[in-house]
């Protein structure tokens, strides 16, 4: 694994009360890092490393949901019903539904990982292919605003009721793009209680990592607009700025 390049102290400072986990997908098995000893659902795992405070890795035998196929793992299974399993958990009308969905569903291609490590932040050693921050609404305004503060690139959520794995680990890391999931609307990570209801679950791509963490550098984190106490004083301040600006570029 290449070292860690990417200053990511500044993310010390939204004090998370879910530590921010670092991903690394393998072909061949990490030296110096303790495999998982039990089994649960590649959404779990991101609580799980937060949970231990320490580092581990994870083969496809310690997975028990689709994740391992989503991560190109394991061949899809084939199981008694097939489409219909949707419609058994009640989240869709009909296997059609499922089955379209399932064949969208971002995928890694098989065969090239083999191993995944999860990393609490003060573990990470590597350069993340996925950081994932657990965040609070007000730690998500910035968090998005940092996103988008160099770019104007949009916001965007993308997820289904099931198979949030295939949307918080592929979709990212396929597409390059952000993405976060608000905690209690997917099947898997409410039904297992990964986390509470009214959370926003970010996966950050690699390519995207350092940009966000240099923009929160610069960037003001409380903008002076969130520290008007009242309606009045907000449309004050825009009203100063209209006119600094009318005055600057003389158009007022």
């Amino acid at each position: 694994m290449k070292s860690l390049q990417t200053d990511l102290s500044i993310y010390k400072k939204f004090n998370f009360e879910r530590a921010p986990v670092g991903v690394k997908f393998l072909p061949v098995r990490p030296e110096g890092i303790e495999q998982l000893d039990t089994t649960m659902a590649l959404c779990e795992m991101i609580k799980e490393a937060q949970r231990r405070k320490t580092a581990f890795y994870i083969d496809k035998d310690n997975e028990d949901c689709a994740g391992a196929m989503i991560l190109g793992m394991v061949e899809p299974g084939l199981h008694a019903g097939g489409g219909e399993l949707g419609v058994k958990w009640g989240i869709y009308q009909e296997a059609r539904v499922n089955e379209r969905l399932v064949a969208r569903a971002p995928k890694m291609p098989p065969g090239n990982i083999n191993y995944v490590v999860f990393a609490p932040l003060e573990q990470i050693t590597f350069e993340p292919d996925l950081l994932f921050l657990v965040a609070t609404v007000s730690q998500a305004e910035i968090l998005l605003r940092a996103t988008s503060y160099s770019t104007g690139e949009l916001w965007s959520s993308k997820a289904t009721s099931g198979g949030a794995c295939a949307y918080l680990f592929a979709y990212p890391y396929l597409s390059g793009k952000v993405n976060h999931i608000i905690t209690g609307l997917t099947l898997g990570l409410k039904g297992r209680r990964v986390y509470p209801e009214g959370l926003l679950l970010f996966s950050i791509p690699y390519e995207r990592i350092p940009v966000i963490t240099q923009n929160l550098r610069q960037m003001e984190w409380v903008l002076p607009a969130y520290t008007d106490d009242t309606r009045e004083n907000f449309l004050a301040r825009r009203k100063k700025i209209f006119e600094e600006l009318a005055r600057e570029f003389g158009n007022g």
